[in-house]
């Protein structure tokens, strides 16, 4: 059944729109032509479409090779041992051969980074390496290369999912278009389509360019593109954008651009700025690192110089060893990934977790993120000689029977005020012309207010003075009777949660940044307190925001839709709400599965509290290991004795990183 377009905004003019109940329907209304490489571009200007063509991929890094060597190496080294098959200094070969092999890689790029003046808590590492080496310390050698490629590995991995984001764009689109030709419809490559083409879109398909209806009527859903929370109602002449989701209905259009200019197209393009322009985020180890590198090898030279033994040289190294920063605070990062999993949140980027506390700005996205994304019923202005809950009554009874998404705001406000329904009969609902129905003995009309004017005459003047959000007007026996307003519902917990933004979480400037139009994007942030608001902006005018807002400092980016998703990219911590597209998903560091704002708070939560035991099981590792290198340069500690006390610092700090994992008593403040 078509949803017919009643609704106008009387303020703004033209446009109609609804809303879809269920907008996550993003991939399951993906045509069945969607293949994962979209052929959206002319053969010369792929590129210059947005188009990501990725590098070749290879099944191994080199860090993931070195991660496989040293495993290897260490297993070979306790089969041997303790199968005592070899003599004592035999099974010390495989950790030898795995700290040549892995090692010297490793080394070496850290003495390029030590050139360039970077010295982070890997370059001690390095020095360890080498350190071990000498000492014959193999397999402690050893399992300082795991950690340093294992960390490498999942950082590369992180990278990999960033650039995946434009994989799922591209995923998303069609490659085929349903053109109309003389002899009937053909199925033509997107390359293909010229500006002037006919094209069928069929029921549940993803549109394949940017073009104008010359026949048919239906709705589509632009929420991801543009913002608007409501489904847009589509008749002759109303324009439609690539990459909307159509409605019931089948629709003919003529392309008005290329598919090289769309609007999907360009959302690409912008995506890909986004990802070549992401903020580079310094870690927490290497802010640490980059501190104590420097104290750890100049203490070393120190006792050398002083005491002239080299031994002393090797002691400190050793005690100095990183494993608080090269152990605990991954530990602990991974211990907060699993509790938020648990608290249904996705850490996609662990960085996330050590930046989201430093963020001073947050910007939200308006439809899915502030609001629920559904109409809701918040004005009936009645006509003279007409009771609001009578009308109310009368109307729910008709819509009970309509599967038009304002019906369900109708309905909840008829149940909200407790109204009975009553049995209607006649309910006829063409496309494009409104709803009408017969409830006891009356006939009951509801359409948009021009139509209303048109067929019953009732003067323009009558009908209150335009306003913000959607309008409906109703007729009862053909007279004016009601002009029921509509607006995006916001989240219930949206103007609390801004409240508490500034005093408990050090926010200093709160921004609405949204595609939707003025009058909407202002009447929510009146609402929920937010002075900022930045309305009909495209995915690049939200991207230009959000890169100047984070040159003046660290921002959090809020949303859902795939018009927020070169914003997440480009701000410090982008969040995405629910599954709603892949797209989204993919470029947020995380992912609050469970669509609400107390989610996001739980996230700032264990975020404050992974950085205080990161902070604790580093920081007090690395106190422990100063006192030690105290020691270890007066001549009091040997390297041997050195390598022992810096495992038992290493355990004291891991077993205080491990309570990240354990859920505190709260996790919300507002």
């Amino acid at each position: 059944m078509t949803m017919p377009a009643r609704t106008r905004n009387v303020a703004e003019g033209t446009e109609v729109n609804l809303r879809n109940p269920a907008p996550n329907s993003d991939e399951a209304h993906v045509s069945e032509h969607g293949l994962s490489s979209p052929a959206c571009v002319q053969p010369n200007s792929r590129a210059e479409a947005g188009e990501i063509t990725h590098p070749k991929k290879y099944p191994f890094s080199k860090e993931s090779v070195i991660v496989l060597v040293v495993l290897v190496g260490i297993a070979l080294h306790l089969v041997l041992r303790y199968q005592l098959i070899l003599s004592r200094s035999s099974y010390g070969i495989p950790l030898l051969a795995a700290l040549i092999l892995g090692g010297l890689p490793l080394v070496y790029e850290l003495a390029l980074k030590a050139l360039h003046k970077e010295f982070g808590s890997d370059l001690l590492a390095g020095i360890s390496i080498i350190t071990s080496a000498i000492l014959g310390e193999y397999l402690a050698g050893s399992l300082v290369v795991l950690m340093l490629s294992g960390g490498r590995v999942m950082e590369s991995y992180a990278v990999r999912k960033a650039s995946s984001v434009l994989e799922a764009l591209s995923k998303r689109m069609p490659n085929l278009a349903h053109q109309q030709q003389a002899t009937g419809i053909v199925d033509v490559t997107l390359d293909a389509v010229s500006i002037g083409n006919t094209l069928v879109v069929f029921p549940h398909e993803i549109c394949p360019v940017d073009g104008v209806v010359i026949e048919g009527n239906g709705i589509m859903d632009e929420s991801y593109l543009t913002g608007e929370p409501f489904m847009m109602s589509k008749t002759s002449g109303s324009n439609v954008l690539s990459g909307a989701i159509n409605g019931d209905s089948a629709l003919t259009i003529r392309a008005t651009h290329l598919t090289v200019d769309s609007r999907y197209a360009n959302i690409m393009k912008v995506m890909r700025g986004a990802q070549q322009h992401r903020p580079r985020i310094r870690r927490l180890g290497d802010q640490l690192g980059a501190v104590y590198t420097p104290l750890a090898v100049a203490a070393a030279v120190a006792a050398w110089y002083f005491s002239g033994d080299s031994l002393r040289f090797l002691a400190v190294l050793v005690i100095a060893t990183p494993c608080p920063l090269l152990i605990a605070i991954p530990v602990t990062i991974i211990g907060s990934i699993s509790l938020a999993a648990k608290r249904g949140i996705i850490i996609k980027d662990p960085s996330v977790l050590e930046q989201i506390g430093a963020c001073r700005t947050m910007i939200f996205d308006k439809t899915g993120t502030l609001t629920y994304g559904v109409p809701e019923l918040t004005q009936q202005l009645v006509g003279e000689g007409f009771d609001a809950p009578e009308v109310l009554r009368l109307v729910a009874s008709v819509e009970q029977y309509s599967k038009h998404p304002l019906a369900i705001a109708i309905l909840a406000g008829a149940r909200k005020l407790k109204l009975p329904l009553a049995q209607a009969d006649k309910i006829n609902e063409p496309p494009g012309q409104g709803l009408e129905g017969t409830v006891l003995g009356r006939k009951i009309r509801v359409t948009n207010g021009r139509s209303l004017i048109r067929e019953t005459g009732t003067a323009e003047t009558s009908l209150p003075p335009p306003s913000a959000g959607l309008e409906c007007a109703i007729a009862i026996d053909g007279a004016y009777a009601a002009t029921y307003r509509f607006h995006d519902a916001p989240r219930s917990d949206s103007k609390p949660f801004i409240a508490h933004l500034k005093n408990k979480h050090q926010f200093r400037k709160v921004m609405l940044v949204s595609g939707d139009r003025e009058s909407e994007s202002q009447y929510l942030a009146d609402l929920v307190g937010i002075k900022a608001v930045y309305a009909s902006k495209s995915p690049e005018e939200k991207v230009a925001i959000v890169r100047e807002e984070t040159r003046t400092a660290k921002t959090l980016f809020l949303g859902d839709g795939i018009n927020d998703a070169p914003a997440l990219m480009t701000a410090t911590v982008g969040v995405a709400f629910g599954q709603n597209s892949d797209v989204t998903t993919e470029a947020a560091g995380a992912v609050i599965m469970d669509a609400s704002l107390t989610k996001v708070d739980e996230f700032f939560h264990i975020s404050r509290r992974m950085r205080s035991v990161a902070l604790q099981s580093a920081v007090g590792g690395m106190a422990l290991s100063a006192a030690g290198m105290i020691f270890a340069a007066t001549g009091y500690l040997h390297p041997v004795g050195g390598a022992i006390t810096q495992e038992i610092i290493d355990v004291l700090a891991i077993a205080n990183a491990l309570r990240a994992a354990l859920p505190p008593k709260t996790l919300v403040d507002f």
